[in-house]
């Protein structure tokens, strides 16, 4: 907990809880199926949780803020974010069943009424939502033909809506098609710790 409230300070006792809770129910579900790489878990705060936070340093979801999280895995950055802003909805989709399970199951102990998860590809994802959030799940020019058609066009939020993509390291040719309209903001900039020195949040607008 104290490396999140040395970043988020404001944090309500309700959300202290739930970030607090995380550890043991993600350690739990991993003695059963490899949800997070076993070595990972030792630094489960620093490289799960804050990193999928990086994204509330960009952008702060307002009251019923419709936000699809495609490929969440385990729920990243899904289930941090839901916490974050407990009055927008978050609607995790992932192709793999047990790793809904896990998500399904989190939201549940946690009671995040503003959490649904399901196992259905992104292409099949129905409907229309202010931002769609991923953590590296494919390359970007992939991703932005499974969600085309999903981005809403009703704007409401300081940030323009669309993509907020996490990724790192070298990212040059795959942002050449979005060079134009992609912004990049580095992680470092929010967070001191070296896991974050070359990982970034990529705002792509959309519509």
């Amino acid at each position: 907990m104290n490396l999140l409230l040395k970043y988020f300070p404001q944090l309500s006792d309700r959300q202290k809880e739930q970030f607090a809770a995380l550890p043991e129910l993600y350690a739990d579900w991993n003695s059963k199926i490899n949800v997070i790489s076993r070595k990972d878990m030792d630094n489960f705060v620093e490289h799960h949780v804050l990193h999928s936070l990086a994204i509330a340093k960009v952008v702060q979801f307002k009251t019923m803020a419709d936000i699809l999280d495609v490929g969440t895995g385990g729920g990243f950055p899904g289930i941090p974010l839901a916490i974050m802003f407990p009055d927008a909805y978050f609607y995790l989709v992932d192709s793999i069943g047990k790793k809904i399970k896990v998500v399904q199951d989190v939201a549940q102990q946690l009671d995040l009424q503003n959490v649904r998860a399901e196992q259905i590809r992104a292409e099949q994802v129905e409907g229309d939502y202010d931002f769609i959030v991923s953590r590296a799940v494919t390359d970007l020019s992939q991703f932005m033909g499974w969600i085309r058609g999903k981005v809403s066009r009703s704007l409401y939020h300081k940030l323009h809506n669309g993509v907020l993509y996490l990724k790192g390291g070298d990212l040059t040719q795959e942002l050449a098609p979005f060079r134009k309209k992609a912004h990049l903001y580095d992680i470092s900039d929010f967070f001191e710790e070296p896991y974050f020195e070359t990982k970034k949040v990529i705002h792509i607008p959309v519509g």
